[in-house]
């Protein structure tokens, strides 16, 4: 399947479908150890240390940039769709480059940082300033201090350190990350910690708002204080039920079927439009007046 437009897919398969969205989690923590997992154990434990070592930074990057989305437009200029894709494919070509240079021993960090930063993550960038950015990222943590334990978070001044760890086993690695990643701050996306505050209060109001809406909706305007339950009873008591909606709306056919072709003039015909009209308007005040009901029940979604 595919989330273009496409003509060739029938419109009857689509509006059976059920449409099913895999999203990153939220935290650094979670979004670290799951582009981590991506990996398989096996193919793990079989690369050099120095692969070991990149990767795991690479898997950093990639949650940071994923989790920096979420400080709006402190954090990127605009919505990039990073992915896990993004990250699958940087580790094919990291490991393609480590062989190519095996014999010579140096990692060509350069050409690592311009196709991490400009070409599969900085292919979705089109800001020159998120581009930047990222350049910048990955310059700080993408040389060879990394292959000594080197901080991964950058500019803190010890304020906040995660060390990238020795190359280890695939379980030490998630172990690290579960043990001595910090508490989620914004130093780890390179900002100031003010930059918290911003995204707190806008969650913060986004789920406050989301309570007023789930709290049930209540009429106090009459003297009695009906609410709207007590108010569909009553409209459902003036048009009655679905079974009995022959008897209540007018009955067009015996209606023509008293008049003759003389006597349908402009009158008798806008009479008879208008009876139509009646009709259809009682069974959408029943059928309206029923979704009421089953929403204030919680068995449908309230709408406006």
């Amino acid at each position: 399947m595919t989330s273009d437009p496409s003509k060739a897919i029938p419109i009857g398969l689509l509006e059976r479908s059920i449409k099913l969205t895999n999203e990153p989690p939220a935290g650094l923590k979670a979004n670290l150890l799951r582009a981590f997992t991506f990996f398989i154990r096996e193919e793990f434990e079989e690369k050099d240390t120095k692969v070991k070592t990149i990767l795991f930074s690479l898997c950093y990057f990639h949650s940071m940039m994923l989790e920096r989305r979420k400080f709006g437009s402190k954090g990127f200029n605009m919505m990039y769709p990073f992915s896990i894709g993004d990250l699958r494919d940087s580790a094919i070509v990291l490991q393609n480059y480590l062989d190519q240079n095996a014999a010579s021993g140096k990692i060509p960090w350069d050409d690592l940082r311009y196709i991490f930063g400009d070409i599969m993550y900085g292919g979705h960038i089109v800001d020159d300033l998120d581009r930047v950015f990222c350049t910048g990222f990955l310059s700080n943590l993408m040389n060879d201090s990394l292959l000594d334990e080197a901080n991964m978070f950058p500019f803190t001044d010890n304020k906040a350190v995660f060390k990238c760890p020795a190359p280890t086993t695939y379980e030490k690695y998630i172990e690290y990350i579960e043990t001595e990643l910090p508490p989620e701050t914004p130093l780890a996306f390179g900002m100031h910690p003010n930059a918290e505050i911003d995204f707190r209060t806008t969650q913060c109001n986004q789920l406050f708002v989301m309570l007023v809406e789930l709290q049930p909706k209540t009429s106090n305007q009459g003297e009695g204080g009906d609410t709207v339950a007590s108010k569909c009873a009553e409209f459902m008591g003036r048009v009655a039920d679905e079974a009995q909606l022959d008897q209540n709306k007018p009955n067009v056919d015996d209606i023509l079927s008293k008049l003759s072709e003389e006597d349908r003039r402009p009158y008798q015909n806008v009479f008879i439009q208008e009876c139509e009209n009646i009709a259809k308007l009682i069974k959408e005040i029943i059928r309206s007046l029923a979704e009421i009901e089953l929403a204030n029940k919680g068995e449908l979604t309230m709408t406006e």
